[in-house]
This record gives structure tokens, C-alpha cells and sequence, in this order.
């Protein structure tokens, strides 16, 4: 088992998803329990990227309820209709806020949150199973490259489901 991540310097963030990938890849690869995995995959993307939040959130009792994360403490349980994570839920898309203050309904976990992107973990069967939320301190911090590259370790996690 890796006991680090190697991480290219002064890169732009599609490199580092690019050397990100197969390292996450190899990490879940021979493991089944789903919280191990979503565990090891916040930690990785908190410790390439910096993020100030990244964390999951489980499709529960009707509900959204926190998982696995990395950085300061977090709603726990969050309505399928209510801020960015309920809207990729109910949406089945990706969503991308450059600014939470300018979303209607955005749930301000913490105040230092200012930009974030949730995309949604499905099962086979096409229903939601998840969310993966990412939040930085900085407004407008995610673009396609962000979208694409957690997408790809999204596909990664759905075929673990």
C-alpha cells in the first residue's frame, strides 16, 4: 500500500488529476468496503489539491447524510431539495458555483466556504447513491478541469457500487 501520493509540482490542476487518477485507481482497487475507499479518496484530494472542504454525503433515510470527509466539521444531514448537494441530487448533474453567496437556498456549512462543485455517485440502476461536495475558500476556484477530473474518479467509485 502507497504510503504517499505523488503529486507533480507547480502543475495546473489537469496534471495533477492526470497523476491524481491512477494512484486513487491502484489505492481502492483490491478494496470493497465502500467507507475505506471514499475515505482514502477525500484524503487524496484534500492532500493534492489543497481543498478547503471535500467530502461525501450517502443517499439515507430520504436524505443526504455526511460520509467520509476531509476539513472542519460539516452539516451532517442535508434535504434532497435543499443547497448545491441537494440540487445535483434532485438535478443528477454536476453543479458548479463560482460564488455560494449568489446560489439560491446555499447551505453555508462554513462561513469560510466560497466557491464549490458537487457531482452526483450513481448506481447501476441510474439512482443517485451519493454526492461528492468539494468546497474552496476562494471565489470562483473550479473549472472544467475539475469537473472532468473528479469525474473520472467518480467513474472510478460507481463501479465499486
Amino acid at each position: 500500500m502507497a504510503e504517499e501520493l505523488l503529486i507533480p509540482v507547480n502543475a495546473d490542476r489537469k496534471a495533477v488529476y492526470n497523476a491524481l487518477f491512477p494512484q486513487i485507481k491502484a489505492l481502492i482497487a483490491d478494496e470493497s468496503d465502500l467507507i475505506a475507499n471514499l475515505s482514502n479518496i477525500t484524503a487524496a484530494l484534500k492532500e493534492a489539491f489543497g481543498f478547503f472542504w471535500v467530502g461525501f454525503y450517502l443517499v439515507k433515510e430520504g436524505q443526504l447524510v455526511l460520509g467520509p470527509f476531509q476539513g472542519p466539521i460539516a452539516c451532517t444531514r442535508i434535504p434532497f431539495h435543499k443547497g448545491v448537494c441537494g440540487a445535483s441530487y434532485t438535478r443528477k448533474e454536476t453543479i458548479v458555483v463560482p460564488d455560494v453567496e449568489a446560489f439560491p437556498g446555499h447551505i453555508a456549512c462554513s462561513s469560510a466556504s466560497k466557491s464549490e462543485i458537487v457531482l452526483p455517485v450513481f448506481h447501476r440502476n441510474g439512482t443517485v447513491a451519493m454526492v461528492l461536495d468539494v468546497d474552496s475558500d476562494e471565489l470562483d476556484d473550479f473549472s472544467a478541469a475539475d469537473s472532468e477530473g473528479l469525474e473520472q474518479i467518480i467513474k472510478l467509485i460507481e463501479r465499486k457500487l
